[in-house]
């Protein structure tokens, strides 16, 4: 694969309480290229959590390489990794995690004023990326006068705000309808589809179908990858 931003190289990751062992990853290896949408599925507990905050730099493996554009994570001090992490990879929750007392134009801007961005300029990058989402019109707007969906294309525009190339969505339509998690998915696939890569972890096979891969994991382990809707619905309901 051509201009791989995510890579997975048999990423083990054990928890470990007292006497108690957990393996929540088990020897996965995967690959997400520019311009792909990868969704990642699986029943609770299969390690859908800590492979994505792993591919976040939010935690580290036990044994194994997690890259980000050829650069492996675990070399990285402190400091280099949290700014990689706000300066090249962005984050949808299934919460939104936007601040109420900013506006939509405030809450996408601040992750590039955090980064040293003049104000003005972060303001007119925030507005670009609102715009990219279809939400140009409401940038003064607060959190509270906005719906879910909306405020879900303003979390997703703040993961793209700036030179990010990979984007981790958890759940995003998770609190959202069916219509409006279509809307939602349809602007995460609109830029995916512009060059950035894209991880979807979701239980729901119709948003997996928006992915051009689905992977699916079983008790830590990738038991399978496959093409979109159809075979990961044969998946969820145990058939080969």
């Amino acid at each position: 694969m051509t201009d791989v931003v995510l890579r997975f190289t048999a990423v083990t990751r054990v928890f470990r309480s007292g006497d108690t062992e957990v393996r929540a990853l088990d020897e996965v290896s995967f690959e997400v290229g520019a311009g792909e949408l990868v969704a990642v599925m699986g029943p609770s507990g299969s390690g859908k959590s800590t492979l994505l905050a792993l591919a976040g730099g939010l935690d580290a493996p036990t044994r194994g390489t997690v890259e980000v554009e050829g650069v492996a994570l675990a070399g990285l001090d402190a400091a280099t990794l949290a700014r990689l992490r706000r300066d090249r990879i962005g984050y949808v929750f299934q919460d939104y995690n936007l601040i109420t007392d900013l506006t939509a134009a405030e809450n996408v801007a601040l992750p590039r004023e955090l980064a040293g961005v003049r104000p003005r300029l972060a303001r007119r990058e925030a507005l670009d990326a609102l715009t990219r989402v279809g939400l140009g019109e409401l940038a003064d707007r607060f959190p509270d006068q906005l719906s879910g969906g909306q405020q879900q294309r303003i979390a997703i525009a703040r993961a793209l705000v700036g030179q990010r190339r990979l984007v981790l969505a958890d759940e995003p339509t998770g609190a959202l309808d069916s219509e409006t998690g279509e809307a939602v998915l349809e602007v995460l696939r609109a830029q995916v589809d512009a060059g950035i890569a894209g991880v979807l972890v979701t239980h729901e096979p119709r948003y997996a179908g928006w992915a051009d891969r689905t992977i699916f994991l079983r008790d830590g382990r990738l038991v399978d990858s496959t093409g979109p809707r159809t075979t990961a619905e044969q998946l969820l309901g145990g058939r080969a």
